[in-house]
C-alpha cells in the first residue's frame, strides 16, 4: 500500500514538473499581454492612445485568425502615472493575471521601478514608453527597447540649433528619472561641441508650477530652450515665457504629445514649436507603414486617428507580434526572447530595429518637426 501511495506521488509530481516546462500558452486559448499606462491623470491623452494604436493592430490580427490560431488578449491597467500605482500593476500582471509578456510600459520612473521585478522574473518586456538613457545602461536581458533614447532626440534637437547659430541654450526639465536623463542628454551634446547649459529650469511633475524655472530661464534670455516636459508644464512654460517677453526657439521631445499639446495651448499660437519625432511621419503614404496604418478598416483605427503616437504604438504590437509568430506555435518566454534578439535590422515597414545577442536598443530613429501657422506639424 505504502509503495503504490509512493507510486501515485511520484507520478503526480512528474506531473506538475511537466506543466511547469511546458509552453506558457499551451493551456490557453490566447497570448495574454499586459501592460500599466496611465488612462487618467496629466497623461490620459498619450496613454490611450499608445494603447489604442497596439489595439489596432492586435485586434487587425485576431480578426485573420490571431498568431498561430491564438488570439492575442491585451490587459491593460491604468496607473495614472503614479509609480507606486505602476508597481502594483505590474505585480498584479506578472502573479495574477498570469501574463505571457509585459508590453508598452509606460514612464521613466515608473519603468524604473519595476525594472527589478522584470529581471527578477525574466519575464519578456517590448517597447517600453521611455526614452531614458540611465534605465538603457541597466542590464536588462528581456527588456526590448524600440523608441530612440532621449540622448538620440537631444542630439539631433542641438545639432540642429547649433547649426543654425544657436548656441545659447538652456533646459526646462521636469524633476524626476525623465527629467534628468534629458537634460543629462543636452548637456552631452553640448559639451561635444565645446558648450555648455546656459541656465536650468525644473519643476515638480506633482505640482505643475512652473514659475520657478521661468524665472531662471528667463533671466539669461536664450536664444533656444529645450523641454524635457509633457505636454501640460510645456505649455504653461511657454505661455509665461511669451508673457515675460521671451520669444526663444522652443524644441520638445517626442512624448510631449502634438495634439495634446495644442490643446493645451488653448487661444495661444502653438506655432513655431519644433518636436524631435521617433516613428515616421503618421500622415503621409510615402512611408509602407504608414500606408499600412492609414488603410486599417475604419473599425480598427483609434479614436484620435494617426499620430505619432498612436503609430509608436502599432508599431509596438506588429514587433511583438512578429517575435511571437517566429517563436512558433509552443512559445515560452524563453523562445520569445531568443527570438526578438534575433531580429537584425529587422524592417517594419520603413521603420527598423535591430537587436542582438547583448544588443536592446532598437531603433535610433529620430527626425524634428516643427508645428506650422496652420496648426499642422511640418517636416
Amino acid at each position: 500500500m505504502m509503495t503504490s501511495l509512493l507510486s501515485r506521488l511520484a507520478t503526480g509530481l512528474l506531473f506538475m514538473l511537466a506543466l511547469g516546462n511546458a509552453p506558457l500558452q499551451a493551456q490557453t486559448p490566447s497570448v495574454r499581454l499586459g501592460h500599466s499606462l496611465p488612462l487618467t491623470g496629466p497623461l490620459t491623452e498619450l496613454g490611450t492612445e499608445y494603447r489604442d494604436g497596439m489595439l489596432a493592430y492586435f485586434n487587425a490580427v485576431n480578426a485573420k485568425g490571431g498568431v498561430h490560431g491564438k488570439k492575442i488578449e491585451l490587459i491593460t491597467l491604468d496607473d495614472a502615472y503614479v509609480v507606486d500605482r505602476t508597481v502594483e500593476n505590474t505585480k498584479k500582471l506578472i502573479e495574477k493575471e498570469n501574463v505571457f509578456a509585459l508590453m508598452g510600459m509606460f514612464g521613466s520612473a515608473n519603468y524604473g521601478a519595476v525594472l527589478p521585478l522584470i529581471n527578477e522574473t525574466q519575464i519578456p518586456s517590448v517597447a517600453p514608453y521611455t526614452g531614458s538613457d540611465a534605465l538603457r545602461a541597466q542590464e536588462s536581458p528581456t527588456t526590448f527597447w524600440m523608441r530612440a533614447s532621449y540622448g538620440d532626440e537631444t542630439e539631433k534637437i542641438i545639432d540642429q540649433l547649433t547649426t543654425l547659430g544657436i548656441n545659447r541654450i538652456a533646459v526646462f526639465y521636469q524633476d524626476d528619472a525623465f527629467g534628468k536623463s534629458g537634460l543629462a542628454g543636452v548637456e552631452k551634446a553640448l559639451e561635444k561641441r565645446k558648450l555648455k547649459v546656459v541656465a536650468t529650469g525644473a519643476f515638480d511633475k506633482t505640482k505643475n508650477d512652473v514659475s520657478d524655472a521661468v524665472k531662471a530661464i528667463s533671466a539669461v534670455d536664450p536664444q533656444g530652450v529645450v523641454m524635457i516636459s509633457t505636454y501640460k508644464p510645456t505649455a504653461a512654460f511657454i505661455k509665461a515665457m511669451r508673457s515675460a517677453g521671451k520669444f526663444s526657439q522652443y524644441f520638445a521631445l517626442s512624448v510631449v504629445g502634438h495634439k495634446a499639446l495644442q490643446a493645451e495651448m488653448g487661444n495661444i499660437s502653438s506655432a513655431g514649436i519644433a518636436i524631435a519625432q521617433v516613428v515616421p511621419y503618421p500622415a503621409s503614404g510615402t512611408t509602407p507603414i504608414v500606408r499600412e496604418f492609414l488603410a486599417l478598416p475604419t473599425e480598427f483605427m483609434p479614436k484620435s486617428g494617426p499620430t505619432y503616437t498612436t503609430l509608436e504604438g502599432y508599431l509596438a504590437a506588429k514587433l511583438m507580434v512578429e517575435g511571437l509568430r517566429q517563436a512558433g506555435p509552443q512559445a515560452t518566454r524563453e523562445k520569445l526572447v531568443a527570438t526578438l534578439a534575433g531580429l537584425h535590422n529587422y524592417d517594419l515597414g520603413g521603420f527598423s530595429v535591430d537587436y542582438g545577442k547583448t544588443n536592446r536598443l532598437g531603433s535610433k530613429f529620430v527626425e524634428v518637426t516643427i508645428i506650422g501657422s496652420s496648426g499642422r506639424l511640418m517636416r
